[in-house]
C-alpha cells in the first residue's frame, strides 16, 4: 500500500508542477516573450494569464483522474 501511496503523490506532483509552469512561468515570468506571439490576434502571454491557465487546469483534472484510475486497478483498489 506504501507503493501505491509514493505513486501517487507523485502523480500528484507531477500535475501541480505542470499546473506551475503553464500558469505561474507562463502566464506572470514569462508574460513578455511570450506577448511577441500572437494567437487570433491575442498576445500569447495574455491569453496564457487570462485562458490557458484554466484550460490546463481542467485538462490536468481529466489526466489526474485518468492515471488514478489506472493506478487504483493495478494496486487492485478500484470501485465496481
Amino acid at each position: 500500500m506504501q507503493q501505491y501511496w509514493q505513486r501517487n503523490v507523485r502523480i500528484l506532483l507531477t500535475l501541480l508542477g505542470v499546473w506551475f509552469l503553464v500558469s505561474f512561468v507562463c502566464g506572470i515570468l514569462l508574460v513578455d516573450q511570450l506577448n511577441q506571439v500572437r494567437i487570433g490576434g491575442f498576445k500569447l502571454g495574455f491569453w496564457f494569464a487570462q485562458q490557458g491557465a484554466i484550460y490546463f487546469f481542467v485538462l490536468i483534472i481529466f489526466v489526474y483522474v485518468m492515471l488514478m484510475n489506472k493506478l487504483d486497478r493495478e494496486f487492485d483498489v478500484h470501485e465496481d
